[in-house]
């Protein structure tokens, strides 16, 4: 064979086996089932943060440290942070225990926030004693409190948080706690203004957990930047022996009536959890019912996660609950997209 003709056959028959090898890479590569493509581009309608309480345990008991918070989350998948002040106690008093601590603090997490470009939402403010006590109907302590909250929203303005939450603890007449949590919320809020920071109420307890109530000082209140954080699990009206935690809760107000009221004031979520069954699902909270009242209400900010349950790890229990709320999005967003077809 000349050496022409076999450079021409031979190159058919490269040609020939490179279609061949394609066609057989074609024939041997699995198409995308129509779900994993809906998996690979879904979103959901919210955006998840991390409640440092779902890490108390391991602050207090396996000593981490509460400054490494934006670390975990990242590792954790998270995109925002939700601060809580009581965790940084001994971090205060070391830095001397004052105003300046506190604002000192403030910048020291914003830096380690940015460093793993975390988005900070919230800081929630759990005073002691009578600093605490912005419903008392002592004028003196609840003029206090007011102050003392008033660092915390310098420093939530530092840190860059969207809002502080606060308590509103200090009496259980329904009467004087109304007329007390509109005046300490319209001054807290008018001071926050000037910083670009809401100030919000979480359902924590006694007449704070009263939604009907709640939301009714929110109308009265009626300010843009003064709103609600509704928590799926934090509605105990009334504990055994008038206890504000640790004993069993003897009145409780309906979660989803409750969150649903709240909801149109919301500057934020927390997505309570405790424990889980077989299949995931949080064991005394429908999370496919509360999430779908939240969606309902038009919401897509920030959903923080919040463990509270003991038989999980806190690190498995954070992650079943992230789990659980990508999970309920997904069927939220295939049960849309049905009504609509």
């Amino acid at each position: 064979m000349k050496r022409r003709n076999f450079i021409k056959n031979t190159s058919k028959a490269g040609v020939a086996l490179s279609f061949l090898g394609v066609y057989a890479c074609k024939e041997n590569t699995p198409p995308k089932s129509s779900s994993e493509e809906k998996i690979d581009t879904f979103t959901p309608f919210f955006k998840l943060s991390l409640a440092q309480w779902s890490v108390h345990k391991l602050i207090w008991e396996e000593k981490l440290d509460p400054m490494d918070f934006a670390k975990k989350a990242k590792e954790w998948g998270f995109e925002g942070l939700e601060y809580v002040s009581q965790l940084y106690t001994k971090e205060i008093e070391k830095r001397g225990n004052n105003s300046e601590a506190i604002i000192s603090l403030a910048e020291d997490l914003k830096k380690v926030s940015d460093q793993y470009h975390m988005k900070n939402q919230i800081m929630m403010v759990d005073l002691q004693g009578d600093e605490n006590l912005l419903v008392t109907p002592n004028v003196e302590h609840r003029k206090k409190a007011i102050e003392n909250h008033k660092v915390w929203i310098d420093a939530t303005a530092v840190l860059g948080c969207e809002s502080m939450r606060i308590n509103l603890f200090g009496s259980n007449d329904e009467a004087v706690w109304k007329e007390n949590a509109i005046a300490s919320l319209t001054e807290l809020s008018d001071y926050a203004a000037s910083k670009n920071v809401n100030v919000i109420v979480e359902n924590h307890g006694y007449l704070s957990s009263n939604a009907a109530i709640m939301a009714e000082v929110m109308k009265i209140v009626n300010k843009p930047n003064c709103g609600t954080l509704p928590d799926f699990g934090n509605f105990c009206l009334k504990r055994e022996g008038n206890e504000l935690w640790g004993t069993p809760c003897i009145e409780e107000y309906d979660i989803y009536k409750g969150v649903e009221e709240l909801m149109p004031f919301a500057k934020g979520v927390s997505a309570k959890s405790f424990n889980f069954d077989e299949s995931g699902n949080e064991t005394s909270i429908d999370f496919y019912k509360m999430m779908k009242i939240v969606k309902d209400a038009g919401f897509n900010g920030f959903v923080g996660v919040e463990y509270e349950g003991e038989t999980l790890s806190e690190e498995k229990g954070i992650l079943a609950t992230k789990e659980l709320l990508l999970k309920v999005a997904k069927q939220l967003n295939t049960s849309t997209n049905k009504t609509k077809a």
